[in-house]
């Protein structure tokens, strides 16, 4: 089973959308895929309009002794499962100060076999016991980054934190990969931080780009995505695309650079070049994205 984290220290990059549609593209493909909201303010499980379920029925087993995400009846939705979020997960987080606490989520997988291809975590915007906890139990890591100035900055910042993870608690999570979110391609400040980050970090910056896109950031009925409303929209053909990218490239074991950070004088350059926000009013959008998209082979 693949296990994959998404995380971003900065919120607002589209992180959240972001898992959702991922699960929901990799499940229309055919995958069985499970998601599970480690974010205790539950922020994914509202927008999917999943209520808050019992502690005993949510991501909080993870932390239990004795119980294992086998024992939790996942909510059903389009294309993919979710183990939703508990508030229960606030009052776990503030127990967990032990240094092996961060174990948890690993040992608890270990414990059980999970009829799925596919296993997301979400996780909050912030570096907790319980994102630090996803990251030891993945074996990938995805962060989902908008290029902006602070959106980049925080994912600067999550790519040193899975970068320490590995080197030290686990060895076998492959390095970070990044996917461009909610580009503009009137904005010729997003051109030059995106250009900035396939400079620093390629080749773990994923080729697709996710385009901005109104069907994306709007609240269905429980448990359906755009992929159920707008399924030729652009926002929902890049996920498809992302989805099949990142899935190649996991399945061929992730990646492993000599990357290991920015040039800090590329965010002082960047600022020096920065257009005012009427000079790309004109400026073309972004070119829909090859469509890559098939079906489980």
């Amino acid at each position: 089973m693949i296990v994959l984290s998404l995380c971003n220290h900065k919120g607002g990059t589209g992180k959240t959308t972001s898992a959702v549609h991922l699960a929901a593209a990799l499940g229309h493909a055919g995958h069985r895929v499970l998601l599970a909201d480690l974010d205790p303010q539950g922020f994914l499980t509202r927008t999917l309009g999943v209520d808050e379920p019992p502690p005993e029925q949510s991501s909080a087993v993870l932390f239990e002794m004795n119980r294992t995400l086998g024992d939790v009846a996942p909510v059903a939705c389009s294309g993919f499962d979710l183990i939703p979020s508990s508030m229960a997960l606030t009052r776990i987080m503030r127990s967990l100060n032990k240094p092996h606490d961060v174990l948890w989520a690993k040992d608890s997988l270990r414990q059980t076999t999970l009829p799925y291809d596919v296993l997301l975590f979400d996780t909050a915007a912030a570096v907790t016991v319980l994102s630090l906890n996803a990251l030891v139990a993945s074996g990938f890591c995805l962060i989902p980054v908008t290029p902006e100035h602070q959106p980049v900055l925080g994912a600067e910042q999550t790519f040193q934190t899975a970068k320490l993870v590995q080197s030290k608690l686990n060895p076998d999570l492959a390095d970070p990969m990044f996917l461009l979110t909610a580009v503009d391609g009137r904005k010729g400040t997003h051109a030059a931080y995106a250009e900035m980050l396939h400079r620093v970090y390629d080749p773990l910056v994923l080729r697709t780009a996710i385009r901005t896109s109104t069907a994306l950031s709007r609240t269905y009925s429980r448990g359906t995505t755009a992929f159920d409303h707008d399924l030729a929209g652009r926002g929902t053909l890049d996920y498809a695309n992302a989805a099949d990218e990142l899935l190649r490239v996991v399945r061929h074991g992730g990646l492993r650079t000599a990357v290991t950070g920015r040039d800090p004088s590329l965010h002082a350059t960047l600022d020096r070049v920065t257009p005012p926000d009427d000079a790309d009013a004109d400026a073309p959008d972004l070119p829909p994205s090859a469509p890559v998209w098939s079906p489980v082979e």
